[in-house]
């Protein structure tokens, strides 16, 4: 060591560098992610402390922690105006979505303002979050969001709509099925690149067979297809191939017809088609017209057709007639191929691959050559790509090989090459082989037999035996390299010990047989040469096959018949050394030679014939025994019938055995076995199924050739676009004005509720900030009335008013679809008369609650109620009526209600004396009072009456109000009721039911419950006639809700039958506003049950502001239940 004082070692060297390189990363958050407090961290007030504390969470649950009890503390900074700590909530929120519903649910209200927020990311954000929660009781409202943001003027909130859709659609929503198809075709018609990608992925996910979306898209989705990002651009190929034979079906002049025309009966194609000028060197034979073939009867048949048709012992495959084709002049296919030939020289070899499909299917003979070059460009420059690469070709090689014939020096092998690409590349080479280039294809072929990889010469030995097999002129050049290497002194002698060297020779003698087999009468000498290497090859599975040749090849020629006693002596003095299968086709060669053996050999072959017979009797392996039983018999009765031997004995029986010995040791002629299965099953090319050898999940066959019905949606798919049409989709659009005004008009202040019930509560934007809430947004139908109503609201919204309570008794009781009650209430109005009730407004008497009780004022009593009156000075106001009353003995002085936060802020409390919309103004971002009047003075006894304006902002939770009197100080806190957050709205039963009209679906809301009230009204007199309990019941009901909302009656329905005791069909419709923002809300009462019992009441509120409609509609349902309170 050079400076031994620094005590510097290898092991702190690398730990100091490795710290180096950590410094300014998240690295240490892994490192030990529970040594900091999380949760004080969670409700710091700095976003870069809330930043650490959810980086820790994240870091734990990648490590596989359950972080899930900090859930209530994570909800609360939803509403954080840090963008980098809202997308870290986001990704907490999304991963235990499913395991804390409820919580999950009291944050929408922030996704849905922040699907308003002026940021587009933040918009993206929230609709990802809201898409990534897998629950069905948000669907609806995520549904909703994908609409709105399907339109926004961002091309990634618009891009991350169409990624949600996908997640909509594997919820089940069985339902919304048409309005997300509806989606995916109007983001197929965007103008940006991005998102037609993204929408061609939803559109493979959601309806992969409606092709009506691609028909009126189809030139324009082929004009933007370079344009897509490369992913997209694989599932927009696929798309557009699938439409066009769906449509139009396959091409006349495609390779797949040319080589398999033989077999369409309607359609006839010239011999030049198949083989032209420049295959002149191929020998088309029918094995490649039958793989050909099986490749176009793979593409377009499913898995079971499949089956049916491989398990059929005729095999036959679909005709197809001449109406199911098409001509490459065809405007269609001509789109589909000038916009992929681009991208024949895509940097992503997927693309390429995709593209070239698109020509191997649809383009001519001709053009097809064009996908050459791009796929061996591919070849040679990705290596990741290249197992892939090379599965494909190899299809395409042995449809036609023609195709890659001129190239087949880019099929080489390289030395870094792995045995699977190795072994692709000889089976290319031995498919694309040709005469003139065979001569330079074996000259490697020699070298790759001397590869260290065994297995891998092995391979190229077979290689050689099918480019023998293939090309019967170059069938002597490889058998004189096959016998030389039979002949090495490498493989003569011992040689089990060296790992893969039998394989070698092995494969080379099967090739040299497989060679034979052609024509053997051309090749007796190479059969000697065998039988003679005998003695030097000591290889089971080789002499085997040698042994084998010599039974079959045992008549051939002359040289061959004389040597047959030689052999067999000399096989017959192996016989105990040898292997069980060298014994086995000993024992079958020497029954052939007996049988075919003519002349003076004769008894030699018995006495060796004999000898062997009771060798293999006594042989240690069963096999081996038996079958020389076997042979034994069948072969002695065969000679007794054909020598005369006791021919007066000859049996039924020997002529049997005659007959078999015949048919297993006969001559027969030799058959040629075609080199492949017709039974192989092919996949489209560039699919996964294509390298598994199996249909993959999710794989899809090419659809039926002219299956889709012709429609007028399709009529323009490749002929030029007519104005209209341009103007249709230059409309529809997401980049119009209107539409991008949605996500600027008028101001709203969105949810904060109380979490977790802990007391604590999350806040949500500033006041100022300027976001429409996304339910705000209607249909398209609506725009302009959705406009007006926006253009009367104030600069502040009221909206979100959904505290942990009122969210989760909304989640116990699910609501009931709008289908249903719409069909109840069409029943109702069939069968009810409208009636009036007189002065149903004087009879009103709003509820009172308690500020202040006398035990806790020192004898100070304060009650309040809600007023139906409206504020002057604001629309955002709520008027409540005070009633200050002194129940003491002694007067008491300077009575004053205000703010206690104004309180705490003011000098003294003359400073806020004056009536004034000074406190509104101060209190930007808290609810805030309108101060009141002072009173000087109040008696023993007296009362007195105030009127008292206060703005509850966004949020329900209790006003805390500071009341003075005597100098001291009560702390009183003012409930808030929802039901007077609207104001009445006076229309006729035709407004109610045209605005009920325009409020369908999401912006409706339905639950039940159970009405008590009216029996004790109804049974107080018993000969009250029955149309009085109707009334009674109508009565009851009308002044629950107007006593307890600030509502108009808008019409009473009561129902005509023959039950007169039967108050099923009765119906009551209110209407009021929101002050926020004028927005209609419309409530619909219908009863069923008997009028002396409890009454079955469904409450159907219809509200554009989805959260103030669900808790208006708990309000209502609540107070109803509640028991009436008798009034003196």
């Amino acid at each position: 060591m050079m400076f031994p004082q620094f005590g510097a070692t290898a092991e702190s060297l690398s730990k100091a560098s490795t710290a180096v390189f950590r410094i300014g990363t998240d690295a240490h958050l892994y490192d030990d992610p529970e040594d900091v407090n999380i949760a004080p961290l969670l409700d710091s007030k700095f976003d870069s402390e809330k930043c650490e504390a959810l980086k820790r969470l994240l870091a734990l649950i990648a490590q596989g922690f359950d972080v899930s009890n900090f859930f209530p503390q994570v909800v609360k900074n939803v509403a954080s105006q840090s963008l980098e700590v809202k997308k870290l909530v986001y990704l907490y929120l999304l991963h235990y979505a499913e395991k804390r519903p409820n919580e999950v649910l009291l944050s929408i209200n922030y996704f849905q303002k922040d699907l308003g927020d002026t940021n587009p990311l933040v918009r993206a954000w929230a609709l990802r979050a809201m898409a990534g929660i897998r629950l069905h009781v948000i669907a609806p409202l995520a549904l909703v969001a994908v609409q709105k943001c399907a339109r926004d003027p961002s091309v990634y909130v618009r891009k991350c709509a169409a990624n949600a859709l996908p997640k909509l659609h594997d919820l089940r929503m069985e339902e919304h099925a048409s309005a997300i198809e509806e989606i995916v075709g109007l983001l197929l018609n965007d103008h940006s690149p991005g998102v037609v990608g993204a929408a061609a992925s939803a559109f493979t996910s959601v309806c992969p067979n409606n092709f009506s979306l691609i028909g009126r898209n189809y030139r324009r989705l082929c004009e933007i297809l370079p344009d897509v990002e490369e992913w997209g651009q694989i599932i927009l190929i696929g798309i557009l191939l699938r439409y066009v034979i769906a449509k139009h079906g396959l091409v006349k002049e495609s390779v797949m017809f040319s080589l398999s025309s033989k077999d369409v009966g309607n359609l006839e194609e010239d011999e030049s088609h198949i083989t032209s000028k420049e295959d002149s060197s191929y020998a088309i034979d029918k094995t490649v017209s039958e793989l050909a073939k099986m490749i176009f009867q793979c593409y377009i048949e499913g898995p079971d057709e499949y089956l049916s048709r491989s398990s059929s012992s005729k095999m036959v495959a679909p005709k197809l007639d001449a109406s199911q084709y098409t001509s490459c002049s065809n405007d269609v296919v001509k789109i589909l191929l000038q916009s992929t030939s681009p991208l024949l020289w895509s940097n992503n070899s997927a693309v390429v691959l995709a593209a070239a499909s698109v020509h191997w299917i649809m383009a001519s003979k001709e053009h097809i050559k064009r996908i050459v070059k791009p796929l061996l460009f591919v070849l040679r420059s990705s290596s990741a790509s290249r197992y892939v690469v090379l599965c494909n070709i190899q299809v395409f090689a042995k449809a036609m090989p023609s195709l890659f014939a001129p190239h087949y020096q880019d099929f080489f092998i390289c030395s870094s090459d792995s045995y699977q690409i190795k072994a692709l590349k000889l089976d290319i080479l031995s498919s694309i082989a040709t005469d003139t280039s065979m001569s330079f294809i074996y000259k490697e072929f020699q070298d790759y037999i001397r590869d260290p990889n065994r297995r891998f010469a092995a391979d190229t030995v077979a290689a050689i035996g099918l480019c023998a097999q293939r090309l019967p002129n170059t069938a002597a050049l490889c058998l004189e390299g096959l016998l030389t290497l039979v002949r090495q002194e490498f493989f003569c002698g011992e040689i089990r010990s060296l790992d893969g060297e039998e394989g070698v020779l092995i494969q080379a003698i099967i090739s040299i047989k497989l060679i034979i087999n052609i024509e053997p009468s051309t090749y007796e000498k190479v059969i000697i040469q065998l039988l003679r290497s005998l003695d030097k090859i000591k290889v089971p599975a080789a002499r085997a096959m040698i042994i084998w040749m010599l039974g079959k090849y045992c008549s051939l020629g002359e040289i061959v018949p004389r040597m047959l006693s030689t052999v067999l002596k000399y096989l017959a003095q192996c016989f105990t050394s040898e292997a069980l299968e060298a014994k086995l086709q000993i024992l079958n060669t020497t029954a052939k030679i007996l049988l075919c053996i003519k002349g003076e050999d004769i008894l030699t072959v018995r006495k060796i014939w004999s000898y062997v017979i009771e060798l293999a009797e006594c042989d240690l392996n069963y096999d081996i025994r038996d079958r020389s039983r076997f042979l034994k018999k069948i072969l002695s009765s065969y000679m007794e019938c054909h020598h005369g031997e006791e021919a007066n004995s000859e049996s039924e029986e020997n002529k049997q055995s005659c007959i078999l010995a015949e048919c297993i040791f006969g001559e027969t002629k030799a058959l040629r076995v075609p080199s492949e299965p017709i039974d192989y099953r092919f996949y489209l090319p560039g699919s996964l199924s294509q390298l598994v050898f199996h249909a993959a999940p999710g794989y899809e066959p090419l659809p039926k050739p002219c299956s889709l019905p012709y429609t007028n949606l399709d009529q323009y798919d490749g002929a030029p676009k007519s104005d209209s049409d341009e103007e249709d989709t230059d409309t529809s659009g997401p980049l119009d004005e209107e539409s991008a005004s949605d996500y600027s008009s008028e101001q709203s202040i969105t949810a904060s509720g109380n979490i977790s019930g802990s007391g604590e509560s999350v806040s949500g934007n500033e006041a100022e900030d300027n976001a429409d809430p996304l339910i705000q947004i209607s249909d398209t139908g609506d725009a302009c009335e959705n406009q007006n109503v926006g253009a009367t609201s104030g600069t502040e919204a009221f909206q979100d008013l959904m505290s942990t309570k009122s969210l989760e008794s909304w989640l116990d009781e699910p609501t009931r679809s709008s289908k249903g009650s719409e069909i109840e209430q069409s029943r109702v109005r069939r069968s009810s008369a409208r009636i009036t009730i007189g002065n149903i407004g004087s009879r009103v008497k709003p509820k009172c609650y308690t500020l202040l009780d006398p035990a806790n004022g020192n004898g100070l009593k304060v009650n309040y109620s809600f007023s139906s009156d409206t504020s002057t000075i604001s629309s955002h106001l709520v008027c409540l009526e005070v009633l200050f009353e002194n129940c003491s003995l002694e007067p008491m002085l300077d009575i004053v209600l205000i703010d206690e936060d104004y309180s705490k802020s003011s000098d003294s409390t003359d400073q806020i004396s004056s009536p004034t919309e000074n406190t509104l103004k101060f209190h930007v971002d808290k609810p805030a009072l309108v101060s009141m009047e002072e009173i000087p003075s109040l008696e023993p006894g007296q009362t007195a009456n105030q009127m008292l304006l206060v703005r509850f902002h966004h949020h329900l939770l209790p006003l805390k109000l500071a009341l003075f009197c005597n100098d001291k100080k009560f702390t009183v806190k003012l409930k808030p009721d929802i039901g007077y957050f609207v104001k009445p709205l006076a229309i006729g039963i035709e407004d109610f039911r045209d605005k009920e009209s325009h409020l369908p679906g999401m912006f409706e809301y339905v639950r039940s419950c159970t009405f008590t009230d009216h029996i004790l009204e109804v049974n107080k007199g018993s000969n009250s006639l029955t149309e009085d309990k109707f009334l009674v019941i109508c009565e009851t009901l009308a002044l629950k809700m107007l006593s307890n909302a600030n509502l108009s009656l808008v019409s009473v329905d009561m129902p005509v039958a023959t039950n007169l005791d039967d108050a099923s069909g009765l119906c009551l419709r209110f209407s009021c506003e929101i002050l926020s923002n004028s927005m209609p809300c419309l409530i619909t009462v219908t009863v069923e049950g008997k009028c002396c019992d409890p009454l079955i009441v469904s409450i159907k509120v219809n509200c554009e502001e989805t959260v103030f409609g669900l808790n208006f509609l708990n309000r209502v349902v609540n107070f109803l239940v509640e028991p009436s309170v008798t009034h003196l």
